[in-house]
């Protein structure tokens, strides 16, 4: 299937805003084609054009070559082959605001070229004039005769330049005997270099080309758009974003924000053996925890391993966004056995909405560069106009030809806001474990050197004498004691993690029971036995 059809598809599967502000593919093939017939008019045929620009650009890296060969006189050589072909070179500017390419041509214009009513100039070379006059006329073919009067037309031009080159190779390859000399006549001094671009021998003609003008203009203007687009929808997307968040935050509020039970502690008001909890909650914090934590691990948009880091591709994408809506939907987590509030529902299908959105982002970045890459191909394999030079000072790169990592910035902007915004809504309980059992640092105590531990993991270091921290290695340990409990933060894990403070508790306890037994001599494991 051509391209033209598959870009025509993949528009029609996403959003009419993100259709009419694609890059119009056919469009653009249709200029490519009125280049052609411009370039045609002209004599210029692809075929043609393409050998000019060659020998032109051949001419000028072996005229480069020479200079460097000047300062040695042995390595130079006596003989440079000059060519009367036109030579033909591509430019764009931008000097009046807009993308102006043009052709710029040096022809030798010989008498013979010029009309009949102009002077013919004298020459040094008219000697050799009748032979060069009747080696061209066995070149040239039927029909010249009747377009040597007046102007030639600019086809006409470049195939008399063709024979005038070919006429004056069979000229040198077999010489007069006239030109045949004696080797001690032959001159030991190595022959000036003739330049390539004789200016005085040639003429100069520039070409402006409207149809090539008209192309990449609309391509920039298309690619200008595109800018301004993403943009905007860069704005859109963080407002509905920050709209959702609010959303969430009060479906997924606290337990002090919905328990009349919740009493926060302090170091004037509770003591740190005395501390209770509560789990009862009717707020839909913990769901949406374990739809976040489920989210994070889907990576739907971006890795994080060390095997395949960095931005997956779309169809990886929209496997793994599919992964993640089934094992939401397995989990009950979609619907009112999870989800209380209708609310939290609603919210949820435009988090869902808004992973769609970024993927369709990705797909109209992936056509549009693609359509851009293609059809600068295309333009320069049916007109044989390379593509234009960008490292110059008068051609803005951008204005020309997408650069090709802005096609995922606005995805990876998308997915990053999602990160930033969204996700810190209902803080995750790995920022706040302990550091050396990993679980939640319930009773946290907070030593001197700034370290966070529990208060079962700290008593257990007194215990063996580890006086310095496991982190940094302060002497601190030993030296703490109640005024290290970080009061704020005891409350913060009651309030957002109530099950895992109240689990935490538990254990502490049990650990705390167990050891007293064993230090007594007495074997917790074993059962009561009444005699």
């Amino acid at each position: 299937m051509h391209f033209s059809k598959t870009y025509a598809q993949l528009l029609l599967t996403l959003p009419p805003e993100l259709r009419e502000n694609a890059i119009e593919y056919r469009q653009l093939k249709k200029l490519i084609n009125q280049i052609v017939r411009e370039l045609s008019s002209l004599g210029l045929s692809p075929a043609v054009l393409q050998e000019l620009l060659e020998r032109t650009k051949q001419e000028q890296s072996a005229g480069s070559s020479d200079q460097s060969e000047e300062a040695d006189p042995e390595k130079s050589s006596p003989h440079i082959r000059h060519h009367n072909l036109p030579k033909v070179v591509y430019e764009v500017t931008d000097q009046s605001g807009r993308i102006e390419p043009h052709l710029r041509l040096w022809l030798d214009i010989t008498p013979d070229c010029r009309s009949a009513s102009s002077p013919r100039p004298s020459d040094d070379r008219e000697e050799s004039s009748e032979t060069s006059t009747e080696v061209e006329r066995e070149t040239e073919p039927e029909g010249a005769e009747h377009l040597s009067g007046g102007h030639m037309s600019l086809l006409w031009a470049l195939q008399r330049q063709a024979w005038r080159s070919v006429a004056e190779e069979r000229e040198k390859r077999e010489p007069t005997t006239a030109q045949i000399t004696e080797v001690h006549d032959i001159p030991t001094s190595p022959a000036p270099i003739t330049p390539l671009f004789d200016h005085e021998r040639m003429n100069e003609v520039v070409i402006p080309l409207a149809a090539d003008m008209l192309f990449f203009q609309t391509l920039s203007t298309a690619i200008n758009g595109l800018s301004a687009h993403s943009a905007t929808i860069r704005s859109d997307f963080v407002n509905a974003l920050e709209a959702l968040s609010r959303t969430i935050a009060d479906s997924a509020r606290p337990i002090s924000s919905t328990s009349t039970s919740f009493r926060p502690h302090s170091v004037l008001t509770s003591k740190p053996w005395s501390v209770s909890n509560t789990t009862k909650t009717t707020s839909d914090l913990y769901t949406w925890r374990e739809i976040f934590q489920l989210y994070v691990e889907a990576e739907v948009f971006q890795s994080v391993h060390e095997l395949d880091r960095g931005e997956r591709s779309l169809e990886e994408s929209e496997n793994r966004l599919k992964l993640f809506a089934e094992r939401v939907t397995s989990r009950g987590l979609g619907d009112k056995r999870k989800l209380k509030s209708q609310t939290s529902r609603d919210a949820l299908e435009t988090f869902l909405e808004l992973n769609v959105f970024i993927l369709n982002i990705k797909k109209f970045q992936f056509a549009n560069a693609e359509a851009t890459r293609k059809i600068l191909k295309k333009h320069t394999k049916r007109t044989s106009l390379p593509l234009p030079l960008l490292t110059g000072e008068d051609i803005s790169a951008q204005a020309v030809i997408p650069r090709a990592d802005a096609a995922g910035q606005l995805t990876r902007v998308l997915v990053q806001a999602i990160g930033e915004t969204l996700l810190p809504i209902i803080p995750h309980l790995d920022d706040y474990a302990c550091l050396i059992c990993t679980s939640i640092a319930f009773k946290p105590i907070r030593l001197n050197c700034g370290h966070l531990f529990c208060v079962r993991c700290l008593v257990k270091m007194q215990k063996r004498g580890s006086g310095h921290c496991p982190m940094c290695r302060a002497p601190c340990v030993l030296t703490a004691d109640r005024s290290n409990v970080d009061w704020a933060l005891l409350n913060f894990m009651q309030d957002w993690f109530p099950i895992e403070a109240k689990e935490k508790l538990q254990q502490n306890e049990k650990e705390a029971a167990r050891e007293e037994l064993e230090e007594l001599g007495v074997d917790p494991d074993q059962t009561c036995t009444v005699m």
